[in-house]
């Protein structure tokens, strides 16, 4: 059981904040099947302070009962600590702290895993956080900067010390990007440095992934990307195999079927026809992947614009399974 502030969680493993990934329609998917705790998108702090149409989408919680950590990322204390008590009066459970974000865009904001190299600046930012809310307050990092600044054990301590309640490390540098492999060890040494618990992440894509990383890293949990992509039950089923030692099936391609209908529906809920389409592409050609005649049928759905007729390509394609 992991414990962030007065939250306990039932499960180990944690799904990933990604960018034009988990948003409400997904995560609630991702709730539905037993998730514990939902992290939003990252949203820019100053946007979420405008309450820009964008920011306020990103971060609703819906009816899930499942507890809500809103990640935010900036680099202005002020202005991060505006938004995340905007955030905790909209209903959030948590609030998260972006230190790890790669992209250029963020980082040239210096935002994101910039802010690793200005300790000083990335615990004013944290203390002001932690001073605006009484929520418990979260932070994500990478190893450090490159592999000449592996700072994180002391950023970690540095978190503690302003009242930060959980640290997700992920195991690579920010001049390694998505390149390369997580070094799950190089995260022990942050759980050495501190006392708080510590989420280990990066290319961790299966119940063997999850075990080596937990023994390697020493970490209290693990936390899932990519590899959720077209997998909403995947949290669930890494839980259940972690804690049961036992290997638990996808579901059915029948159930699947009905999976990817009520997302898509959802999608056009949340979003509108018009912008849910383009979004749902890739949901849809992330579902159908490996699947028998899957490239045809993303073909098709790439250049279909009605809402009736992906819905019947969708139910033809999985019945024809």
């Amino acid at each position: 059981m992991i414990k962030i502030g007065d939250i306990k969680l039932e499960n180990n493993i944690i799904l990933a904040p990604m960018s034009g990934v988990t948003d409400l329609p997904f995560r609630k998917l991702v709730g539905n099947f037993g998730a514990s705790i939902l992290i939003s998108e990252m949203i820019a702090s100053r946007a979420m302070i405008l309450q820009t149409k964008e920011s306020m989408k990103k971060c609703q919680k819906g009816n899930s009962k499942q507890y809500l950590s809103v990640q935010l990322a900036g680099c202005e204390p002020h202005i991060m600590a505006e938004a995340a008590k905007l955030n905790e009066d909209l209903g959030a459970d948590i609030i998260d702290i972006n230190f790890g974000c790669p992209v250029k865009k963020v980082v040239n904001g210096f935002a994101g895993s910039a802010l690793m190299k200005d300790e000083d600046l990335a615990t004013r930012i944290m203390e002001a956080v932690v001073k605006a809310v009484k929520i418990p307050v979260t932070m994500k990092m990478r190893l450090g900067w490159d592999y000449e600044n592996l700072n994180s054990p002391s950023l970690a301590k540095k978190a503690e010390n302003a009242g930060i309640k959980m640290l997700v490390v992920h195991g690579r540098t920010r001049c390694q990007m998505y390149n390369g492999n997580a070094n799950w060890e190089l995260i022990s040494n942050v759980k050495k440095a501190v006392n708080i618990p510590v989420i280990a992440n990066g290319d961790i894509k299966n119940i063997d992934d999850v075990k080596q990383s937990l023994k390697l890293s020493m970490a209290d949990g693990a936390m899932v990307g990519r590899a959720c992509y077209g997998k909403p039950w995947l949290i669930n089923q890494l839980n259940q195999e972690l804690n049961n030692n036992n290997i638990i099936s996808p579901p059915s391609l029948e159930e699947q079927n009905k999976i990817v209908i009520d997302h898509f529906n959802d999608m056009i809920e949340h979003y509108g026809e018009q912008t849910a389409i383009p979004l749902a592409r890739k949901h849809i050609g992330w579902y159908s992947s490996g699947l028998k005649n899957g490239a045809s049928f993303r073909a098709r759905i790439n250049i279909c614009k009605d809402k009736k007729e992906i819905i019947a390509m969708i139910n033809d394609f999985y019945q024809s399974l």
